[in-house]
């Protein structure tokens, strides 16, 4: 034992090498970070559960009551103004679209907002991006986070279109689950990309531009209360532009893919809902996260 330890202390005498593997590979952190994140996100919304259904009902709440059951009602000619069987076709046609502004609204309302007010005046966003993983990865947890509210509040219109409405009135929902459940996330991801572009393009100053700018033309012109292909009699010298331009809007695809969806209403065609989607998807997405590097690093 004497002789070996002193024939390791010679000189020249090759030493054994100490050397240390991480635990885990940087994938694997960066999966366990994003978690947390999205996690932490989830937890905030429990504990303000009540306050995000109260915020999530409103809209969709007050769409259907006037549309399904005040208009009916009073004799309003909603539906072409064929009683209880056209105002049916009407509600057919607005249910789909009600999920889908539903889950527009909460991407906004979940990313954007939180980030235009993270970067504002709470400066939040700060002790987010100081924690040991990448940028992106803060960015992508936000707009996961906000994913998973978009399905809930998507979840939460149904009830609400099987109760209220006028006698006689209601929606003829056919339910096609392939189409449910591959289309709802994809569309909440989406609108979640978007509330990242929008929340790291405007201040929070500016937030009523957003809104006057952007969110009430994507509302009004998305297919909410009418399918895509009624809009073929507007036309200027035999050009259908109101239907040509209204293909720059992504809510137009989403409403018409929940159409296809929950409904046997006539709607666009699949093959161009699911690709034009993922793409409004990269677009958002992509720019959302060089956006929200500036803005941090800035």
């Amino acid at each position: 034992m004497a002789t070996a330890r002193a024939d390791a202390a010679l000189p020249g005498t090759a030493r054994p090498q100490i050397r240390s593997h991480p635990a885990r590979s940087a994938a694997a952190a960066s999966r366990t970070a994003l978690g947390a994140l999205i996690l932490r996100d989830l937890m905030v919304l429990k504990k303000h559960f009540g306050e995000f259904v109260a915020r999530t009902l409103v809209q969709p709440f007050l769409l259907v009551f006037v549309f399904l059951y005040v208009f009916p009602t009073i004799g309003q000619g909603i539906g072409g103004g064929g009683g209880a069987r056209s105002e049916s076709a009407f509600a057919t046609v607005l249910v789909p679209g009600v999920v889908g502004i539903s889950i527009m609204f909460q991407g906004i309302q979940a990313v954007a907002l939180q980030l235009a007010a993270e970067f504002g005046y709470t400066r939040e966003i700060e002790d987010r991006v100081q924690a040991p993983c990448p940028i992106w990865l803060v960015a992508s947890a936000k707009v996961l986070s906000g994913a998973v509210q978009g399905m809930i509040s998507a979840l939460l219109v149904f009830p609400i279109a099987a109760v209220v409405h006028a006698k006689g009135v209601h929606a003829d929902l056919s339910y096609h689950w392939w189409i449910v459940l591959t289309l709802i996330p994809l569309a909440c991801v989406a609108m979640t990309s978007l509330g990242l572009l929008l929340g790291t393009t405007f201040e929070a100053r500016n937030i009523g531009l957003m809104f006057g700018f952007v969110v009430l033309p994507l509302t009004f012109l998305g297919g909410t209360y009418y399918e895509w292909t009624r809009l073929a009699p507007v036309k200027v010298g035999g050009f259908p532009w109101l239907q040509t331009v209204v293909l720059v809007n992504p809510l137009i695809y989403i409403n018409e893919g929940m159409r296809a969806a929950l409904t046997d209403a006539p709607h666009m065609h699949l093959y161009v809902v699911y690709p034009v989607l993922i793409g409004f998807l990269a677009l958002f997405l992509g720019l959302g996260l060089r956006n929200f590097r500036r803005r941090v690093l800035s």
